[in-house]
């Protein structure tokens, strides 16, 4: 009896143990396979994000080169934009260096006969050295600002039709073409020469870089950094030209917000600055002879002369503290 009943259950033992073992077997495949698929699939997540951050690395140190060798141009460019030839380029006149000079000469001549019959050899000479290296270069100097204020308030609008052309599907060179086209002076000239370059083969790096030197302004410089990064990192243009075009808007508000704040000392400084001439001319048409005496006589020559300097000064450091730049 016993015998039996160890026989059953080593019988009933043996024949649970060959299911169990002939179930592991049939699921050991299966199990096997997703463990393989869960370590395929952990290898390939890492490798797509090795890859991405790969990716990001190689896009960052091309960003780093672009804005480095933007930094390197415009440090070379520096010393030609504030040449006469550079402030000549700037102006937008086909004027070369030599007829410029040409013509200060002329103008100093002029002024230094004007000065001789009136004050003298020291009238002369400072009627000559104003003619040939203060009254032109200051001329010059006031249409490249006018030329530059007209750019800056019409370059948004130029990024903006840049930024339509783009969603709608046309390549950077076509809306390049539409504003040289349609945009009035000197937005027309600068991009014009923009396109022209572009044809003839000039990287946009380099073109850019010519803009910058002809109109050295920091939007101008802001819309370069954002073209050549583009062009070499790749990126969603439109975004980054219509987040650009808002912040060019936003300088040109607080620029005017500064202006009508800082109206109150700019006219401060033109009274201040206009009242001894002021003064000078009163006393002139009331009593001639009390202030000839500084134009007849040589002591009064050299009161004159610095009083000149020293009003001369006067105005350079108020004009400083009256213009803000940001």
């Amino acid at each position: 009896m016993d015998t039996a009943v160890v026989i059953s259950v080593l019988a009933f033992v043996a024949i649970g143990g060959a299911g169990v073992a002939l179930t592991g077997n049939k699921n050991q495949p299966a199990t096997a396979n997703k463990r393989v698929k869960a370590v395929a699939g952990a290898k390939a997540v890492d490798r797509r994000k090795q890859a991405t951050e790969i990716a990001a690395l190689k896009r960052r140190q091309s960003t780093a080169e672009a804005l480095k060798e933007l930094s390197n141009n415009e440090k070379q460019s520096r010393k030609r934009r504030v040449s006469v030839k550079g402030q000549l380029a700037q102006a937008g006149l086909n004027v070369t260096q030599v007829h410029f000079w040409i013509a200060s000469a002329i103008v100093g001549a002029i002024l230094g006969i004007a000065g001789l019959l009136m004050q003298g050899y020291i009238g002369a000479a400072m009627g000559f050295f104003i003619g040939l290296l203060g009254l032109p270069r200051w001329a010059l100097g006031v249409m490249v600002e006018g030329r530059q204020k007209k750019f800056g308030n019409q370059l948004a609008d130029a990024i903006d039709i840049i930024v339509r052309g783009v969603k709608s599907g046309l390549p950077l060179n076509q809306c390049l073409r539409i504003i040289a086209a349609e945009s009035p002076e000197p937005l027309k000239s600068e991009f014009q020469s923009l396109v022209d370059a572009s044809a003839m083969g000039v990287p946009l790096d380099q073109s850019m870089q010519r803009m910058y030197d002809r109109m050295p302004l920091p939007e101008v410089n802001f819309f370069s950094i954002v073209l050549v990064i583009q062009q070499k990192t790749g990126g969603n243009l439109s975004e980054s030209l219509g987040n650009l075009s808002s912040v060019l808007r936003a300088r040109k508000l607080m620029k005017e917000k500064v202006k009508a704040l800082s109206s109150e000392a700019k006219a401060s400084a033109m009274i201040i600055g206009s009242l001894p001439i002021v003064v000078m001319c009163m006393v002139y048409f009331t009593r001639p002879s009390y202030i000839m005496i500084l134009f007849n006589e040589p002591v009064g020559n050299l009161i004159l002369l610095g009083a000149a300097c020293m009003m001369s000064m006067g105005i350079f450091v108020m004009n400083k503290m009256v213009n803000f730049k940001f």
